[in-house]
């Protein structure tokens, strides 16, 4: 004759508290890992009142092409790309895809996003937006301006020769200039290209 086994009654929903205990911890753990993604207590939807970007401060760079403003929200500049800085999977498709070794893409990226570091430690900023505001890690996509000089970082960076131009439909309102400052920058060496030597590129 088969015994059967009674669990007591507070046992069960103890043990679909601590199941989910667990998966919000894992899953906070692994949103939290890569600056591409939703950074706790932000509410990421549309951009609900644009002056409120007209003049708000820079809290941290991470590389070349983004950055966390005071009230949170990460930010990655329109129309460029500077070099990867961390390991990641960007890295690993950018090397596989230009045929450069990873730790030459690392070391520009270090030199990009310490170029952004000095344009951009400790100031404020006012960011414009094009048709679409936020990627699909909820981070705003824009034209960020010095608000004290009204400077165009994300042109300064690719017209210094610190970037690559990178044009996303439907965001493409300066993709023009962005390539012609690219080809003027490797050709005089600037940044990134200095001692290389390329041809002008139509």
């Amino acid at each position: 004759m088969s015994r059967q086994i009674f669990f007591p009654r507070t046992v069960v929903p103890l043990v679909f508290c601590v199941v989910f205990l667990l998966s919000f911890f894992f899953a906070a753990y692994f949103l939290s890992r890569g600056h591409g993604h939703p950074a706790a207590g932000v509410a990421y939807g549309p951009v609900s009142d644009p002056k409120e970007y007209a003049n708000i401060a820079v809290s941290y760079i991470y590389d070349g092409d983004t950055i966390k403003l005071a009230n949170g929200e990460r930010v990655r500049f329109l129309g460029i790309d500077t070099p990867e800085s961390s390991e990641n999977k960007k890295l690993l498709r950018d090397a596989a895809r230009s045929g450069q070794d990873v730790r030459d893409i690392l070391r520009m990226g270090h030199v990009a996003a310490e170029y952004t570091r000095s344009l951009l430690r400790g100031r404020r900023v006012r960011l414009e937006f094009d048709i679409e505001k936020r990627d699909k890690y909820g981070r705003l996509l824009a034209y960020v301006y010095r608000v004290d000089d009204d400077l165009f970082i994300n042109e300064d960076i690719i017209r210094q020769g610190y970037a690559y131009p990178m044009t996303i439909p439907p965001n493409v309102r300066h993709a023009d200039e962005f390539r012609k400052f690219f080809r003027e920058a490797r050709k005089a060496g600037r940044g990134l290209w200095q001692g290389q030597s390329f041809q002008d590129q139509k």
